[in-house]
């Protein structure tokens, strides 16, 4: 519940050590990717596996509003996807061609993904250290942020997840810099520990992921290497536009397990 760190409910699945991403939907259906497939996971424990996905690494899920799976290849350099409305379908290429590489219908290990109500994919395309936006039926990817941007946009070091606020705003977990990047009509700067070193005290992350707001506008984040969960209270100025954000910092939660980087 809101503001407990401890859990009203346990869920048991048959996963493995490398279960690294999770989705969850409005209806509370919750997604995870394990290893070599795509497994839902439903409140009564019931587990089904949606896909197999070879070997790769499952870094990134999102389930968009027509209740179609996205699913991010790390070792095959692409995006792929499935309807979740037939049971039969099969997961189809949506952006990428298996090959690394930095050109514009090209990613080189894809993390964090993020489909708008528009269908627009955004990808954190990690070993190209950019933020790559793929509108719908476009194989060809323009660069919002990072390496490669047409514009001068913020540097990044191996962005790790990308997600869109309300006002369709970007914020970035930019991970081998330490640093939660947000952005609005003024473009793009650091939010969350900019000091771009690692810590471990509470303006400080250590390889953050997976960026989340809830319905309050506070945005959580996973700490991976210092092994807990940091929420950031958003907090308004008046004298400040509002779209100005400052956060304070709180531990949310401390029992994570430490995954690979």
């Amino acid at each position: 519940m809101n503001n407990s760190i401890d859990p009203n409910l346990t869920l048991y699945a048959q996963l493995s050590s490398s279960a690294y991403s999770i989705f969850v939907t409005t209806n509370r259906q919750i997604y995870v990717g394990d290893s070599t497939s795509i497994k839902s996971n439903s409140y009564s424990n019931q587990t089904i596996e949606i896909a197999n996905v070879s070997s790769s690494i499952i870094y990134g899920l999102f389930v968009d509003i027509n209740n179609t799976l996205y699913c991010s290849m790390y070792n095959e350099h692409k995006v792929v996807k499935k309807s979740l409305n037939d049971s039969s379908s099969t997961m189809i290429t949506v952006v990428g061609n298996g090959s690394q590489g930095s050109t514009s219908n090209m990613l080189q290990n894809p993390y964090g993904i993020f489909v708008d109500t528009n269908y627009d994919l955004y990808v954190a395309d990690r070993s190209n250290n950019r933020i790559q936006l793929f509108h719908l039926g476009e194989t060809n990817g323009i660069t919002v942020a990072g390496n490669t941007s047409a514009n001068l946009t913020i540097e990044l070091n191996y962005p790790r997840y990308v997600i869109l606020d309300g006002n369709k705003y970007l914020f970035i977990a930019d991970g081998d810099n330490h640093r939660i990047i947000g952005s609005d009509e003024n473009g793009f700067r650091c939010i969350i520990a900019c000091s771009m070193s690692s810590g471990a005290t509470s303006d400080k992350l250590n390889y953050p992921r997976s960026p989340a707001f809830d319905s309050f506008g506070n945005l959580f984040v996973v700490d991976t290497s210092n092994n807990r969960i940091q929420k950031f209270s958003l907090s308004t100025n008046a004298n400040q536009s509002k779209s100005f954000l400052e956060f304070k910092f709180e531990i949310a939660l401390r029992r994570v397990d430490h995954p690979s980087k």
